[in-house]
């Protein structure tokens, strides 16, 4: 586990990552790497093929090379701008959610309560796998610990060559037994999301849709993980916890520090995007500072701002392109092809995997009946809209490698290369942080 430290470290401005001062980073990329004889993918095929030392040697020297180049290509996405494979594709394994987070997408969207058929993933995995595809997460809209195969949906990936599984989690699901299945399934990396560094903050931002959601239990539930991996002597799967920072939890990351970070192998604090919510990243004092700002300067109140975890203060009068669209496919429970993790249900649809995409808004419309209904599970979903998609591609079943270098993602593309973000409603409204180029402002 990686020790709290006091050093300070270089803010990474602009990014939903930021490198606290409390603390060292963990070095994802050479942890793989060291533990890669480890990894699931390639003992599978060392013990089904029966490799002798030398060929296992070699193997594990390609495993290493091929993981290396796609973290290089990753975080060079935007100079790389491969178009042969996605390095990733996220497939939403569950849409549905036991929590309502006041900050979250679903409350505002409607968002079906699906999980994914294990004959359609099967073929999403093995498209990825044909086309060299690194790394699958396994999440979008929901929670995955509610599909009831997730173990299996792990172990096929990485069994069918999938060289990084993860999952992100909300901890509410993570007993004793499903501990163990993630262990045993040979899942990458577990992301917990968890706000608050208290239980007030926690339960407030983090509340339970079909029954009340605990502090106390979803952070058992994280030591008691950390516990069986330890007992087990596991290196994997690697562990995060992410929180968000917004008015409420910007004065907790010190509690937050304290409360993970013996517990977890990575703590990350993410700036807040809006995601349609009536959610707050700032105090009213610093915001009027701004607003003073962009007063003083004659610029828009709108101008998109940013305050880091040391309160440095950034605007941004220009976007960049950005790097999702050179990285990853999103895809649904049913089969719908996003491009990009901030377009909630890929409103803004590049291709179909399978004919359940069709039927997509039908599962949608039910939703809607429910939360007019005040259905049990849904009250707190009062306030979500069915807005129209802003993009619809033709209705033909294609593979992930036609939708990758098909004329939907190619038209985003040439957009974004040429300076015409805002011609996309999608991208013209995205709050992803990365997207934006910051300067540091003096208040």
């Amino acid at each position: 586990m990686k020790n709290i430290q006091k050093n300070k470290q270089d803010i990474l401005v602009g990014s939903s990552k930021l490198n606290d001062k409390k603390k060292s980073i963990f070095d994802k990329k050479n942890y793989m790497l060291e533990h890669m004889n480890l990894n699931r993918a390639f003992t599978h095929i060392v013990d089904k093929n029966g490799f002798d030392d030398v060929k296992k040697k070699d193997l594990l020297n390609d495993y290493r090379e091929n993981y290396e180049e796609y973290r290089y290509n990753w975080t060079n996405s935007l100079n790389v701008k491969n178009k042969s494979r996605p390095l990733s594709v996220d497939i939403e394994i569950a849409a549905i959610c036991d929590l309502a987070c006041p900050h979250c997408h679903r409350e505002f969207l409607v968002t079906p309560d699906k999980v994914i058929n294990f004959d359609l993933y099967k073929s999403i995995i093995d498209q990825a796998v044909k086309l060299n595809v690194p790394s699958v997460k396994l999440i979008w809209r929901g929670e995955p610990l509610l599909h009831p195969k997730v173990k299996e949906l792990i172990q096929y990936a990485k069994e069918s060559g999938i060289v990084e599984v993860i999952i992100n989690t909300n901890g509410t699901n993570l007993n004793t037994k499903k501990a163990n299945d993630l262990i045993d399934s040979g899942l990458d990396q577990l992301i917990y999301s968890f706000d608050g560094g208290t239980k007030e903050t926690y339960e407030k931002m983090r509340p339970g849709r079909f029954k009340k959601n605990n502090f106390d239990d979803v952070f058992n539930n994280i030591k008691s993980f950390y516990e069986i991996r330890k007992k087990r002597n596991s290196k994997f799967p690697i562990t995060k916890i992410q929180m968000i920072m917004t008015k409420d939890t910007r004065d907790e990351v010190e509690n937050f520090y304290s409360l993970f970070g013996d517990i977890v192998d990575d703590v990350t604090i993410t700036q807040y995007n809006e995601r349609g919510g009536n959610i707050s990243d700032l105090d009213k004092q610093t915001k009027d500072k701004i607003m003073n700002y962009f007063k003083k300067n004659n610029l828009p109140e709108k101008t998109p701002y940013m305050v880091d975890i040391d309160n440095n203060i950034f605007v941004s009068l220009k976007r960049k392109p950005c790097e999702q669209i050179y990285q990853r496919l999103m895809v649904t429970y049913s089969g719908r092809v996003g491009m990009c993790c901030h377009d909630w249900g890929a409103r803004h649809g590049i291709g179909y995997l399978s004919k359940e995409a069709f039927n997509e808004e039908n599962d949608k419309q039910e939703v809607v009946k429910k939360i007019n209904k005040n259905q049990k599970g849904f009250q707190l979903l009062k306030d979500a809209k069915n807005p129209k998609n802003l993009n619809e591609p033709e209705k033909k079943i294609e593979t992930l490698k036609d939708i990758w270098q098909g004329k939907e993602l190619e038209r985003v593309r040439n957009f974004h290369e040429n300076g015409k973000i805002d011609s996309i409603p999608v991208c013209k409204n995205c709050t992803f942080k990365d997207t934006y180029d910051w300067k540091l402002i003096d208040i």
